[in-house]
């Protein structure tokens, strides 16, 4: 599924990513604080000048549940739209996600416009959603940060609380890095 070595990259870039900041490697890093200083804007649909409001009010009403956001290429800085009626959890994910692209310097798929909905478009590249799905939910909690949730016997929310992440994010990375059966054993 991902090259040699990607997975550990992305534990050393997300402690690496902490520590040029002064951060402790199990420290919270928001996605907009990470935006901010990659130098990325981030908006929602509302900000874009050039899109008329039926636009937008048909992405953040009628398709809501369609899109979560997207990383716009431009001469300038990068710009993220992400979609504002998702929760703070989803918001901050999203947004980690779209930061994983820049990050991984992935080429943005085709855009193309439905003909049903008149809505534009964009094709993915599996292994680039896969690596920037990974790279986020490292970033997000890195395994310093299971490590010290178990360790504290913080409950399920108040992790949640602390890193701005779901429940199912939080249970994804528990499992998927192996924090879940290293304390199991360590519990013996």
């Amino acid at each position: 599924m991902f090259r040699r070595g990607f997975k550990s990259w992305c534990e050393k870039t997300a402690v690496s990513l902490r520590t040029k900041r002064g951060l402790p490697s199990s420290a919270p890093l928001p996605a907009r604080v990470l935006g901010a200083e990659l130098d990325v804007e981030i908006i929602t649909p509302h900000d874009l000048q050039d899109l008329q409001s039926e636009c937008s009010d048909r992405l953040l009403k009628d398709h809501s549940e369609c899109w979560s956001a997207i990383t716009i290429p431009s001469a300038g800085k990068p710009l993220v739209v992400y979609n504002p009626a998702h929760s703070p959890a989803r918001q901050n994910s999203d947004l980690m996600h779209e930061l994983s692209h820049i990050l991984l310097n992935h080429e943005p798929g085709m855009t193309f416009v439905d003909p049903n909905s008149g809505l534009a478009l964009r094709s993915h590249d599996k292994t680039q959603e896969e690596e920037a799905s990974w790279l986020a939910g490292c970033l997000l909690l890195p395994r310093d940060a299971l490590l010290k949730i178990k360790r504290t016997n913080w409950t399920e929310q108040q992790a949640c609380e602390m890193y701005l992440v779901s429940l199912q994010m939080l249970g994804y990375r528990m499992n998927t890095s192996g924090v879940n059966i290293q304390h199991r054993r360590s519990s013996f």
